[in-house]
């Protein structure tokens, strides 16, 4: 087994790197790839050390069976014939392909069996905070259909990458030196501050990351839900906070729902009001699992539910998910 990184240098390539140690994933050979800038580098992993080697249109792919990509939109459609011409898998972390018809969108815990339907070699993985929402609704899916859904996201820096969490980090440094904060990754300084703002405007007034919720976790779900999401950024380093209202076809009870989370594959219930016991992204950052919390009766409507729910972005809501496919892949014998 022969696996790549391509974006080794960046934030979700270095949580490959730490997933991939974490899980002891099945491989003889790890190869990473990276940009001009980053070529060159070195970094540990298990012992040994791997030196980053420069991206270009060449045959360099040729003998890996699974490189787990993120490097941006731009990247992955601009390599990805390159990086699967002599039949390696692409599990791609970027927006490039996660709406076209031949390449599955995957989430291991909902949808795993979608990935062995890959015609082109790639598979999709999902936007975070629609992985994270997801793998919270399947338990509630399975005790009745989900009509529609209602979400406030809370996204952490760690959602821009490594700049977003750097800005975060240096504004709260210059804020607490009375210095005017440097403002440059986010639309406006983000400490002390929400911003009702991530990705593009479009022209039904959501940004790019509302719609991608809404047309993913229907892909995902094989689902008509409809999805309406309202996506703030917040000055947390890292791990995202959701707040859910669902609506089912038939009454789910919370006892029924706290029931269907705690027996779900990767989720952790923490709810316990009266113990001031929630999930917070303060302490679960760095987890694996989708923590949820705040169970109770929508008292606006009468088949409705009201959920909280924390996971880390970078590592469940990107390379996590992404490595998590691959294990699929070798579970079934995909690939050997």
């Amino acid at each position: 087994m022969k696996v790549a990184i391509v974006g080794a240098s960046g934030a979700v390539g270095q949580e490959f790197l730490r997933v991939l140690a974490e899980r002891n994933f099945p491989m003889d050979e790890l190869v990473l790839f990276g940009s001009a800038r980053s070529s060159g580098k070195t970094y540990d992993f298990k012992g040994k050390t791997l030196v980053v080697k420069e991206l270009q249109h060449n045959d360099d792919f040729k003998g890996i069976d699974i490189a787990l990509v993120s490097a941006g939109a731009g990247i992955s459609k601009d390599f990805a014939a390159t990086i699967t011409k002599h039949g390696t898998i692409m599990i791609d972390n970027s927006s490039a392909f996660r709406m076209e018809e031949d390449i599955p969108l995957v989430v291991p815990e909902v949808n795993a069996a979608d990935a062995k339907n890959m015609p082109r070699r790639i598979i999709a993985n999902p936007n975070c905070t629609t992985i994270q929402m997801v793998v919270a609704l399947k338990p509630i899916e399975e005790l009745s259909h989900i009509r529609r859904v209602h979400i406030s996201t809370y996204q952490s820096a760690s959602g821009a990458g490594a700049s977003g969490m750097d800005e975060l980090q240096n504004q709260t440094v210059q804020i607490a030196n009375q210095e005017e904060p440097t403002v440059s990754k986010f639309a406006y300084q983000i400490v002390q501050n929400l911003i009702p703002h991530i990705d593009v405007f479009l022209d039904n007034d959501y940004t790019k990351e509302e719609m991608k919720m809404f047309h993913e976790t229907r892909k995902i779900m094989h689902s008509d839900v409809l999805v309406s999401a309202t996506a703030v950024r917040v000055p947390v380093m890292r791990a995202h906070s959701e707040a859910l209202w669902v609506e089912t076809e038939e009454e789910v009870t919370p006892a029924q729902a706290r029931a269907a989370f705690e027996k779900a594959d990767g989720v952790i219930v923490i709810d316990s009001p009266s113990e001031k016991k929630y999930p917070m992204p303060l302490f679960l950052a760095g987890r694996d699992e989708v923590f949820v919390g705040r169970i109770r009766k929508d008292i606006s409507r009468p088949n409705g539910l009201a959920f909280w729910t924390v996971s880390d972005q970078i590592k469940k809501g990107a390379a996590l998910n992404a490595v998590q496919i691959a294990e699929y892949l070798v579970k079934e014998g995909v690939v050997k």
